[in-house]
């Protein structure tokens, strides 16, 4: 369920999102929300809270590397509502430590039992917990991430396919890196890099959540102020990969590959900062029958200590 110059404002892995997550699990791979997102990068010794919301509407059945007829699909709509409240602290300019937790709201519109009907459900995800290690250069601008999702999020409603519950019943491993650099003399211009592999190390309830690779390549401006507010314009690519999942459900109408674009904005107002995004898939190819989402949109706000 993450998340431009080289200080106050980087752009890159904040963390996480993930983004969903995005520290969930759902059809489309929601650790695609890990990536990309630019508020919450460390500058320095001390705390930051954020609140971030994530929206995904899969409603078009997608086969290999084009639509497919919907009648192929016993699945017709899957809508979430990403919420996640997550904090982090540096304790010095080389270590510090994130905690996120999430809750979703899904919407899931199926024809399994040859009537089509809607579930909805509200409930907590999978925590994260993760060290950011952030030694290697003076200003901080390299980090090496690595943490644990837990199985802390509904696994069971009865209603959601295994690929569909909140939470994937499993205890997952997390590592990932980031680099960011200056393009331009002035600072004006700046470009990050980051990646988040996802690998499950527990499962239960017979279900094996497919591994997930995440990266994202991006560009930023520092833009424009306004008033006390530093607003700044970004672009990235976004890559990602997510294996078949195991076990019960559908595992052959599992997995995918995709390549998203991801403009957004960023405002920076001293201690509080906004940041949104809009990430659209341009290529994709999946396995089986699968729903996608157009598109996906993130908003962040975050407040440093």
């Amino acid at each position: 369920m993450l998340r431009v110059s080289l200080k106050p404002a980087l752009a890159a892995l904040a963390f996480t999102a993930a983004l969903p997550s995005a520290a969930f699990a759902c059809a489309c791979g929601c650790a695609i929300f890990d990536v990309g997102t630019s508020s919450l990068l460390p500058s320095g010794p001390g705390g930051q809270f954020f609140i971030e919301y994530d929206f995904l509407n899969q409603t078009t059945n997608w086969s290999g590397g084009h639509s497919a007829p919907g009648a192929n699909n016993d699945d017709k709509k899957i809508r979430s509502d990403f919420f996640v409240a997550g904090g982090q602290y540096m304790f010095n300019n080389d270590w510090g430590l994130m905690v996120e937790v999430p809750l979703t709201h899904r919407g899931f519109l199926t024809a399994d039992s040859g009537t089509p009907e809607e579930f909805d459900h509200t409930a907590f995800g999978d925590i994260r917990v993760m060290a950011n290690y952030t030694g290697l250069s003076n200003d901080m601008s390299t980090g090496i991430i690595a943490g644990l999702k837990l199985p802390t999020g509904d696994s069971t409603y009865a209603n959601f396919d295994s690929d569909v519950e909140i939470g994937s019943g499993s205890t997952d491993l997390l590592l990932g890196a980031y680099h960011t650099g200056q393009i331009s003399t002035d600072g004006n211009w700046n470009y990050y890099a980051q990646i988040m592999w996802q690998h499950e190390i527990a499962t239960q309830h017979d279900y094996t959540p497919g591994s997930e690779l995440n990266g994202a390549l991006g560009v930023s401006w520092a833009g424009w102020t306004v008033g006390n507010a530093q607003i700044s314009p970004l672009f990235q690519i976004i890559a990602s990969y997510r294996g078949r999942d195991g076990g019960i459900g559908d595992p052959d109408s599992t997995g995918y590959a995709r390549l998203l674009v991801s403009p957004g904005i960023k405002a920076d107002f001293g201690t509080w900062s906004l940041y949104a995004d809009i990430e659209h898939p341009v290529l994709q190819s999946v396995n089986g029958n699968q729903l996608i989402g157009p598109v996906a949109a993130k908003f962040v706000t975050s407040f440093k200590l």
